[in-house]
């Protein structure tokens, strides 16, 4: 735990701080607060990741010239003032604009403070490097979302722009810490003079890579059946299909993050040495139980229902404290150092795609009266994806699937 580590992580616990005050408002706040139709919501959450995914390989290859941590300030700095803005959205137009931008720029952020982390860490800390890094991302997430739901409420839109600004804030002072890290953030140099073929390296080489392809679209799948259905309709179903309060999604999402707060090293210690594709696999399992529950919910009295959902949400969580450490470390294990920023890209862009294709296929289930159906199916895709984590292991060396006999 080196001085450059302790304040790379007081960045993360300072962004995930303003990130958990307005995290699970996204479709609530387009649909409830401004009075826009489901549709719109779930389209401009589709177009967001669309924007990211297609700026997705700039931002790596500006990782790789310029290094983690300009790009990640220029990334902090964008997204304050974005948040600024999404805060007093009136009109269809402002409200894309602005979430376009803040999908642009917010790719700026899970690259580079990947690549930097990987940097700090080496790589016989890194597994656990991702993890403490993840437990303090959703110990921060928690506290935001218990100051949320104290402040939050649907008939008060001023109370949603107050977590945006807030949020925002977090992002200012979180820039002016990472400043300091400038040291440590530059670009590789590389000397090619003995090779000189390596120069011409870039994402042709990346995406010649067998083992990166099938890692991301196993995570892909995996991702559509987890956080990017989570994000596109979790609260939505909550509100308006089981009928229970707004304010009860930031007690739910609390046990998420303290499950993950509380139980993410000793995950650690139990997945050390252990297979990465069938922990990766186990996710899947685990996030296809959690949907199971929230179909369930449905016949239940709203107490039961509650409960059940806060239960369930403690099995996503266990599935996160898997997946974060475990994929991190995976990728950044078959990724050369001068090309590292160019294979965090790649697999981030799984977050733009899912977050492209959960909403939109959300949509479809919502829009056309079929809600009820809408966690089953995403449970099932959850388990295509813990196949695919499965096929990927035939392809890895046993060093590179974290085995250790």
């Amino acid at each position: 735990m080196t001085t450059p580590m302790r304040i790379f992580y007081t960045c993360t616990f300072l962004s995930a701080l303003g990130m958990g005050l307005t995290l699970s408002f996204y479709v609530v706040y387009l649909h409830n607060v401004r009075h826009f139709s489901t549709q719109f919501a779930t389209l401009l959450l589709a177009a967001s990741a669309v924007a990211s995914l297609a700026t997705s390989p700039l931002w790596g290859t500006l990782v790789d010239r310029f290094g983690p941590v300009r790009i990640a300030l220029l990334g902090y700095a964008a997204d304050g003032a974005g948040l600024i803005a999404w805060a007093f959205v009136t009109t269809r137009l402002s409200a894309a604009i602005v979430a376009i931008v803040l999908a642009v720029v917010g790719g700026a952020g899970w690259g580079p403070n990947t690549t930097l982390l990987a940097r700090l860490a080496g790589e016989e800390h890194r597994q656990r490097a991702f993890g403490f890094n993840f437990m303090l991302l959703n110990l921060g997430i928690g506290f935001g979302g218990l100051v949320s739901a104290s402040i939050v409420n649907i008939r008060v839109p001023g109370t949603f722009s107050t977590l945006y600004v807030l949020n925002a804030i977090g992002m200012f002072f979180t820039a002016a810490l990472y400043a300091t890290l400038r040291a440590h953030g530059g670009p590789v140099r590389v000397d090619h003079s003995l090779d000189p073929a390596r120069s011409a390296e870039g994402w042709g080489t990346v995406l010649a890579d067998r083992r990166l392809v099938q890692y991301v679209l196993a995570a892909l799948v995996l991702m559509i059946g987890g956080y990017g259905s989570q994000e596109a309709g979790y609260s939505l179903f909550v509100v308006n299909n089981l009928h229970l309060g707004v304010h009860v999604i930031g007690v739910i999402f609390f046990f998420n993050t303290s499950t993950i707060v509380l139980a993410q090293l000793w995950t650690l210690n139990r997945i050390d040495g252990h297979s990465r594709t069938r922990v990766l696999a186990l996710v899947g399992v685990l996030w296809f139980i959690f949907w199971v529950a929230l179909d369930a919910a449905l016949a239940m009295p709203p107490v039961i229902a509650l409960v059940t959902l806060c239960t369930s949400m403690v099995v996503f969580a266990f599935a996160e404290t898997m997946l974060q450490p475990v994929g991190s470390s995976l990728v950044n294990e078959i990724a050369p150092e001068h090309l590292r920023g160019r294979y965090n890209a790649a697999a981030g862009a799984t977050w733009g795609v899912s977050g492209t294709v959960a909403p939109l296929i959300t949509a479809l289930y919502f829009g056309h009266g079929l809600g009820n159906w809408w966690p089953l199916s995403t449970g099932l895709t959850a388990l295509l994806g813990s196949a695919l984590m499965l096929n990927l292991r035939r392809s890895l060396t046993t060093a590179e699937d974290g085995r250790i006999a």
